[in-house]
């Protein structure tokens, strides 16, 4: 087909610069940049301050939100300035991602590139990047009104959706680089459920950042001096059974043990492909690598009490891993034709 291997290129280029934003968020949220930008301007907002006045204004802006009353009231208008440049560029990224995507997506839709199934993938992706875009704003929001950060809950929905469409777009780029499949439903089936499982660990990564948990209990593999951290009951006699939700301590926990079973999942397909599917050796190999590396980025970022190096690699070491899922999952679907 004659676009093949264009529109994989471009589908392949919009999914690593979704990663860059996921990269570029988890260091404006790791550096505190997040509420910086108190106002949702798609258009104007493109064009960072230019002269002092500006730069006077958008300070004063964020001088009237919680997090300045409550942690940055110290802040000079050079300080700001820090923190402002990294939100800015997350936001930029979106704009530029958002480019990238519309027009080559016009091209390739008027050349007829595209059958009826690629029309409403392209229109999925379209959505679910503007969808983003805005969920993105609602999170911001919940840190501008009364409270000092934004609500975990839409941090979680923000990250997971984020995740989500890197890996439907490298889903649908896969369909445009003809590989070899194979037959192997037991996989595919183990693939799926430790994907859901995955997507609840991601979700509990969320969490984690949003409350801060990852700066409590920063010993492994006990938390603390227990495996099971005294003040849990605490926890619930407070938030209830909210607290699984609501409470850093059984938070932690959770994202602990789900790690555990993440690691022993994948571990278990390794094995399975290894005695009996040797053409699905390099997806299960580049899982059980990944998976490794994401665990002792975990361990490693939970000693060293979230540093932003390791905390943003750990994040994008959950996205490589579910993108290597979705890889082997592909690998045992019945493929597309395209065109």
């Amino acid at each position: 087909m004659k676009y093949r291997g264009a529109v994989y290129t471009w589908l392949m280029t919009g999914c690593v610069m979704v990663l860059m934003m996921v990269v570029v968020g988890g260091i404006t949220r790791l550096t505190q940049s997040g509420l910086s930008m108190v106002r949702w301007e798609p258009i104007i907002g493109t064009l960072p301050p230019l002269t002092e006045q500006k730069w006077q204004q958008e300070f004063e802006a964020y001088q009237a939100t919680p997090e300045f009353e409550v942690y940055n009231s110290h802040f000079s208008l050079e300080d700001f300035k820090k923190i402002y440049f990294w939100e800015y560029v997350h936001r930029l990224l979106g704009r530029i991602v958002g480019l990238v995507f519309i027009f080559p997506a016009i091209y390739f839709w008027v050349k007829g590139a595209f059958d009826a199934r690629m029309k409403k993938q392209v229109v999925i992706i379209f959505f679910g990047g503007l969808f983003q875009g805005v969920l993105g704003w609602y999170m911001v929001k919940s840190g501008l009104v009364d409270q000092p950060h934004v609500s975990h809950f839409r941090l979680a929905a923000h990250l997971s959706t984020a995740l989500t469409l890197a890996a439907y777009i490298f889903w649908v780029s896969l369909e445009w680089k003809p590989f070899n499949t194979v037959e192997a439903d037991g996989i595919r089936r183990l693939g799926v459920g430790l994907m859901v499982v995955l997507g609840i660990q991601i979700v509990y990564g969320a969490f984690v950042a949003g409350l801060k948990a990852g700066k409590m209990y920063n010993t492994f593999p006990k938390m603390g001096r227990n495996w099971f951290p005294a003040e849990m009951g605490t926890a619930f006699d407070i938030h209830g059974v909210l607290a699984v939700v609501e409470n850093g301590i059984p938070i932690q926990f959770i994202h602990r043990y789900l790690a555990y079973a993440v690691l022993l999942g994948v571990v278990w397909i390794w094995w399975k492909i290894r005695s009996n599917f040797p053409k699905l050796r390099f997806a299960g190999n580049l899982l059980l690598g990944l998976v490794s590396l994401q665990f002792l980025l975990g361990v490693f970022t939970l000693i060293y009490a979230v540093p932003v190096s390791l905390g943003v690699l750990h994040q994008l070491g959950a996205t490589l891993l579910l993108l290597g899922l979705v890889y082997l999952i592909k690998k045992t679907s019945t493929p597309k034709p395209v065109g």
